[in-house]
């Protein structure tokens, strides 16, 4: 899949493409990611890319015609029969999930808009932007830090990019866990500063570990996320121990 960045600063992805689990997907070309930089199609000595604000107000607006040519370069270099969607990441998108990105790692790829400064030109929204994304309700300097969030959670589930390809599987919000939170996790030493790890644990019981991490799921899930035990139990991914145990904590 090809995953196109429209970016003011290309170089802020230098890293992030290069360090961590993650990398494996791109340096194998599993997720295949171009930077354009509209700067690149800007006119004037400057390259100037924004302006004022019609109408007033603090801040700069990122103008639309750089963009459309930016994007119209990004459309020759990709030579789809079928056009990619532009996404952009704004806060009036809809919340980025694990079953969109479950999604977006089966598909073939997107343009990414990563916006600055106080916005992007609502025109070439208009025009241009099919899909519009947020990571929730607060406000960062720029697209690229979401965007960085959006490729990692879909390079992560690419085949071979995980050493235990079962582990994405056992991840919060993940089918695995029937949309649940992870239970809580230990590794040695058995005791560290007086608190020893669970005994059951360490019994080698399958079953009753399998057990105790699925109560420790719901328990957790129940404190921090009860939205997400009533989707599961509108789903019917609740069974009767689990129903039993639900109603202890009550």
């Amino acid at each position: 899949m090809r995953f196109d960045v429209i970016t003011l600063f290309p170089e802020l992805f230098d890293t992030f493409l290069k360090v961590g689990i993650t990398r494996r997907a791109f340096e194998s070309g599993q997720v295949e990611v171009h930077f354009t930089n509209p700067r690149d199609f800007a006119e004037g000595n400057y390259r100037r890319v924004d302006d004022r604000p019609f109408g007033g107000g603090p801040g700069m607006v990122l103008m639309a015609e750089p963009l459309v040519r930016a994007l119209q370069h990004i459309r020759v270099q990709r030579a789809e029969a079928h056009p990619a969607p532009v996404i952009l990441f704004s806060p009036i998108g809809r919340r980025l999930d694990q079953s969109a990105v479950q999604d977006w790692s089966q598909s073939q790829g997107a343009i990414l808009l990563c916006g600055r400064y106080e916005g992007v030109d609502q025109r070439f929204i208009d025009a241009h932007v099919d899909i519009q994304i947020s990571l929730g309700d607060f406000v960062v300097s720029g697209g690229e830090l979401v965007a960085m969030v959006f490729l990692d959670s879909l390079a992560r589930l690419q085949p071979g990019v995980l050493t235990d390809q079962e582990s994405h599987a056992q991840d919060s919000f993940n089918a695995g866990l029937d949309g649940l939170l992870d239970a809580p996790h230990f590794t040695r030493p058995e005791v560290w500063s007086d608190c020893p790890v669970p005994e059951v644990l360490l019994a080698g019981h399958h079953l009753n570990i399998a057990r105790w991490r699925r109560n420790q799921s719901l328990q957790l899930t129940l404190q921090h996320r009860p939205d997400l035990i009533a989707q599961a139990r509108a789903n019917g991914l609740l069974d009767a121990n689990d129903e039993a145990f639900l109603a202890g904590q009550k």
